[in-house]
């Protein structure tokens, strides 16, 4: 039975929270959004995308609020140490339905970075894919080279710390921008 009038759009939050994954389900969700992402929507990885760099990185998750209480992961990104100062950035990931919708993707990479920086790195470096390497020069990395991962081009990539201040907070919240209504205002006579 249809209902006249409805909006047959999916809902959609206003209200994003992006932090450190510290509960169990958070973690579960990070996993689950980076399998969705990695393995079934893009086929880089066959059954998991999972490695040994998990057993020290920490997840850092985007989750879509409801009522102002976070109700599914629907970002993710995980962070690791490398060698002593040198942090690195991996399996960033935004569920489709919520990509472009606000800044989300930008705002795990900012909460990846300062996060690190707050740990103390002194360089901060990712792999990227192709694709988004314009994104990412949006958010003041540069390219270090391309190389080839998985079959796929990629560029290595450096985040300009000075832009990325050193943070010790475990979340923040992101606000997405209402749309303009199309409709122009007119004036009422007085």
């Amino acid at each position: 039975m249809m209902l006249d009038g409805l909006d047959p759009r999916p809902f959609v939050p206003m209200e994003y929270v992006v932090r450190l994954a510290r509960t169990p389900w958070e973690v579960t969700g990070h996993h689950a959004l980076r399998r969705d992402v990695f393995c079934v929507e893009q086929g880089i990885f066959a059954q998991d995308d999972r490695d040994g760099i998990d057993a020290s990185a920490i997840p850092i998750v985007a989750a879509c609020c409801v009522a102002g209480m976070p109700d599914r992961i629907v970002g993710a990104v995980r962070i690791h140490e490398a060698e002593p100062g040198l942090w690195r950035g991996s399996r960033l990931a935004v569920h489709a339905d919520h990509r472009r919708l606000g800044r989300i993707g930008a705002e795990l990479i900012r909460m990846a970075v300062c996060t690190a920086h707050g740990l103390g790195a002194s360089r901060f470096l990712a792999q990227v894919q192709e694709q988004n390497v314009p994104f990412f020069r949006r958010l003041y990395w540069k390219s270090l080279g391309e190389i080839t991962l998985h079959g796929l081009a990629h560029h290595d990539m450096e985040a300009d710390l000075s832009r990325y201040p050193a943070t010790g907070r475990e979340q923040t919240w992101l606000l997405r921008p209402q749309p303009r209504n199309s409709q122009p205002r007119t004036r009422q006579a007085a």
